[in-house]
């Protein structure tokens, strides 16, 4: 039996976005971008949600909880890229890394099992609208919502504990942006089958439980859009369900291809691997969550229909507020 040096290192390094200066600074402002914007689209979205009582409705009840994820998500990740980007010295702490990889394992499960709680509320909308509000009841909605974040903490505080009972003492560079399983299951010099088998359990668990319950209720929704009689109806159904397929495929899709390699990816050697794990990761980390509110938001005339109305009812009280100033000085002037 092999002997391995079990001291944890106190630090780890993570991998900058390049070694050249020019694509440096392109990929920091790339990045701070998508940061500024998923920070911006979210927050509106909650905003607005929040304020407008025609949208205290079960549907974007749960598009508030995955807004409330997504900011949380890539302000989990994106400023340790940001930061790594431009500074020379890529260290991060032993617990700075355990904090990082539990909450985006919490926060991922979340995300993955609340598409599929959307998912089944459109299922309810559309295919059982006259039993809508019976069913999704303001009791069921929160349950609903708060189901996505025990599979998470459960997920996370399992697959976190394995992971730091691991030797590393290959390298203490991690291939990654961020601290996150699959990058630490490289640097092992124990065969970390037992790891790979729970990562596995999860993702079958979770992800492919979720996607599949999401493509069930699809299929469910698709067969009931082709029979509404009206073009324009049909139209509108088509609309939202599309918004909502394009964010769970991209997301379950990202997900897949990284928690679902092929255990030979494991291995250092494999670079072209590790390259799309790590292009994987920047995807549903940092592009995603900036893309949910844009598709959810820009795409619903609900939305839209609010934010116009506040922005024109702020601008209307704005424009008298300044219109009885300018009136008061006016009078205090000709008196």
């Amino acid at each position: 039996m092999e002997n391995f040096n079990q001291t944890l290192p106190t630090w780890f390094f993570l991998n900058g976005i390049s070694t050249v200066p020019l694509l440096k600074i392109i990929g920091f402002l790339l990045f701070i971008v998508m940061y500024m914007f998923t920070l911006a689209g979210n927050c509106l979205l909650l905003i607005t949600v929040r304020l407008s009582l025609e949208l205290h409705t079960p549907m974007y009840f749960f598009l508030s909880s995955l807004s409330f994820i997504d900011i949380c998500f890539s302000s989990t990740v994106v400023p340790v890229i940001l930061r790594n980007t431009l500074s020379a010295n890529k260290s991060i702490s032993v617990r700075g890394c355990v904090f990082q990889m539990f909450f985006s394992l919490v926060l991922g499960v979340a995300e993955c099992i609340l598409l599929a709680v959307m998912a089944y509320d459109r299922f309810v909308a559309i295919c059982k609208p006259l039993h809508y509000n019976v069913i999704m009841n303001m009791r069921f909605c929160i349950i609903l919502a708060i189901i996505p974040w025990i599979f998470g903490l459960i997920n996370s505080f399992i697959q976190v504990s394995i992971t730091w009972q691991l030797p590393f003492c290959r390298s203490h560079h991690l291939n990654n942006f961020f601290c996150e399983v699959p990058a630490f299951l490289r640097l092992s010099c124990r065969d970390p089958w037992l790891n790979e088998i729970a990562m596995y359990v999860a993702a079958g668990i979770i992800v492919l439980c979720s996607f599949l319950l999401t493509l069930i209720s699809y299929v469910f929704i698709i067969s009931t859009i082709l029979r509404i009689h009206s073009s324009q109806g049909r139209h509108a159904v088509f609309s939202t369900c599309t918004s909502h397929l394009t964010v769970v495929i991209l997301y379950y899709g990202t997900l897949m291809s990284i928690y679902l390699q092929p255990r030979s990816s494991h291995s250092p050697e494999t670079d072209k691997a590790v390259s799309i794990g790590k292009t994987m990761s920047i995807l549903y980390t940092a592009v995603t969550p900036m893309l949910n509110p844009i598709i959810y938001s820009m795409r619903n005339k609900d939305v839209k229909d609010t934010i116009k109305i506040r922005l024109s009812k702020k601008s209307n009280h704005s424009n008298k507020k300044h219109g009885s100033k300018t009136l008061s000085k006016f009078r205090r002037f000709t008196d």
